[in-house]
């Protein structure tokens, strides 16, 4: 995997950006991607993944982004200046010939785990297939790949939000993500979509 992210990262410099949101499952990538929206950023998403119960706002998924380990990232010609919803483990694949700013969800990992629970119980799948210890760990090792090559790439710049904080006092968070895209986004528009009722999994620890 490290020798794939290897070859992300070498852009051309005569395009704008291509503005990726990414993060682990249930990290809050699609908040951002509404926020995004509400800001004045054009995001790329098919709707083809119906909001529910998980995420009654959306996912703001676009399918085309799953073929990306087969090669096919043509779609990237149209992304420039838009921002797109992209995973961790999608992010090798990637081609080197443009350039990329990231905006890297955080969420502490019992509150992920505890998301991912609730949402293959929905789904009537077994939470319990693989232990918690394995997925934190699994989770762990994919966020310290990513980011061991992503910080040594000239073409690949990205910036940490986290999930709590976000929620918490949006404000400043929102506006150094304006200023780390270059963009005047909205940031009272960009506020206005948090509903602190879908902060359902929040940790002990973080609760007042």
């Amino acid at each position: 995997m490290i020798k794939k992210l290897l070859s992300l990262f070498a852009g051309r410099k005569d395009l704008k950006p291509v503005i990726i949101v990414s993060g682990l499952p249930r990290s809050g990538t699609s908040l951002m991607m509404k926020m995004l929206e509400a800001g004045g950023i054009t995001v790329l998403t098919d709707n083809m993944r119906e909001a529910d119960d998980d995420n009654p706002k959306g996912y703001y998924e676009f399918e085309k982004v799953k073929m990306l380990p087969e090669g096919n990232h043509t779609w990237l010609t149209n992304a420039h200046g838009k921002a797109v919803k992209i995973i961790f483990s999608l992010l090798s694949f990637l081609p080197p010939t443009y350039s990329y700013r990231a905006i890297f969800m955080r969420r502490s990992m019992p509150e992920i785990i505890a998301s991912q629970r609730k949402m293959l119980i929905r789904n009537e799948k077994d939470p319990d297939s693989v232990s918690e210890r394995e997925i934190a760990l699994l989770f762990e090792k994919l966020v310290s790949e990513v980011y061991f090559v992503a910080k040594r790439k000239d073409n690949f710049s990205f910036i940490e939000v986290n999930y709590k904080q976000l929620l918490d006092n949006p404000i400043p968070e929102l506006h150094q993500i304006s200023n780390f895209l270059g963009k005047d986004l909205n940031v009272d528009k960009m506020a206005q979509v948090i509903d602190p009722t879908l902060y359902r999994q929040r940790h002990i620890s973080d609760s007042s």
